[in-house]
């Protein structure tokens, strides 16, 4: 009976043959970069890598050995593919980006729309990304904001896209797919949520409690304690604040920040209310026009992934090749095309790097609908 370390022996010596055969491979697929580089061919041939791994797949027995070689192949090609795209990029094929660096924002000069009302978190980050002295205005919807700045009404738009606790800002995903707007920097807001009432309001007259449903779900635990009270979502938490003042019930509570209940006349009845001390928000600065920071390091693209099985995973492989950390991915239903879905990828890097570019031009191939959301 043949030993265990004769069988790794044997095993040595294959690898040592499938070793050099990769070698003779990719310098052969270096040449195929070459001749690409020169001819402007594409480098991915849908086709020819359809028909390719159709023919290894017939020249091995059982359907597990025909599974094996597919996956083999497929990523022996995508190693042939990630070669060629850096060549291409080495030779300046890629072409200049449609992003315009600067070195600062104009924050003294610039016009900036945040949704909500006055006392809002938004206008909260707004102030401290832009100032307190900012020439700003406010508008009613995330949409309406967009608008604004497409239209050139405004020239930076502050919008939340994802709170640490509740999540994603869906509609924000949504609306980066559907405008021109870009992002250029963001900010981080700790939320610290007050159950806010008429001066004078006792926790013993509270019957209803308004909020934007995020800040009730931030804050059921405190709620739950109450479970008599009626909760009642509103567009956002100033708002919820400026009802209770408007209405003049007594019965009425806001969960809102310290802030807006100062703005708008209220007393904070219980400070400090979230069910996670830590929570916080991220907030987007976003503005119509393709440019970013020499020092920006964080990228925001979206894509969507053919429907069929291994490709995200081809597509996301270009991080990995190009040693870029990717920090979050999301996905959207596609409209119009049931159970399919666009993705949303935040990674590092700026887009001068080269690896980035390299790893650019790799999506751009093999995703479609690729756009670059903003670098910052």
């Amino acid at each position: 009976m043949t030993s265990l370390g004769e069988l790794r022996e044997a095993l040595d010596k294959i690898d040592n043959e499938i070793a050099e055969l990769y070698e003779k491979r990719m310098e052969v697929c270096r040449k195929v970069g070459e001749y690409k580089v020169k001819s402007g061919k594409k480098v991915f041939d849908r086709q020819r890598e359809k028909e390719k791994l159709a023919d290894v797949m017939s020249k091995v027995e059982g359907d597990f050995n025909k599974k094996g070689i597919q996956e083999l192949y497929q990523q022996l090609m995508s190693m042939s593919r990630k070669l060629q795209y850096s060549q291409l990029v080495e030779a300046g094929a890629l072409g200049r980006l449609p992003f315009i660096r600067i070195e600062n924002l104009d924050r003294e000069n610039a016009r900036v729309v945040f949704q909500g009302t006055e006392g809002a978190y938004s206008q909260a980050a707004m102030y401290q990304f832009f100032g307190r002295d900012v020439n700003n205005f406010h508008v009613r919807t995330f949409r309406e904001a967009m608008e604004a700045i497409e239209e050139g009404s405004a020239d930076y738009a502050v919008l939340p896209i994802e709170n640490s606790t509740a999540g994603t800002v869906n509609e924000m995903y949504d609306l980066l797919d559907e405008f021109e707007n870009y992002i250029v920097a963001e900010t981080i807001l700790p939320v610290v949520h007050t159950l806010s009432g008429l001066p004078g309001a006792k926790l013993s007259d509270i019957k209803k409690v308004y909020s934007k449903t995020e800040a009730l779900m931030q804050t059921s635990e405190f709620l739950d304690d109450h479970g008599d009270w009626q909760k009642i979502s509103v567009v956002n938490t100033a708002v919820a604040a400026k009802k209770v003042i408007e209405e003049q019930d007594i019965s009425q509570a806001a969960v809102c920040s310290a802030y807006a209940a100062k703005v708008h006349g209220l007393e904070v009845l219980v400070d400090e209310i979230n069910d996670d001390e830590d929570n916080s928000t991220r907030f987007i600065v976003v503005t119509n026009q393709k440019i970013f920071l020499k020092n920006a390091s964080k990228i925001s693209i979206r894509f969507d992934s053919p429907h069929q099985s291994g490709s995200l995973y081809g597509i996301l492989s270009h991080f990995i090749y190009n040693d870029l950390n990717m920090t979050k991915i999301a996905s959207r239903p596609i409209k119009g095309r049931p159970w399919e879905y666009c993705f949303f990828v935040d990674f590092e890097g700026n887009l001068e790097d080269p690896a980035v570019k390299n790893a650019i031009r790799g999506l751009r191939e093999e995703a479609t609908n690729l756009k670059i959301l903003g670098n910052y």
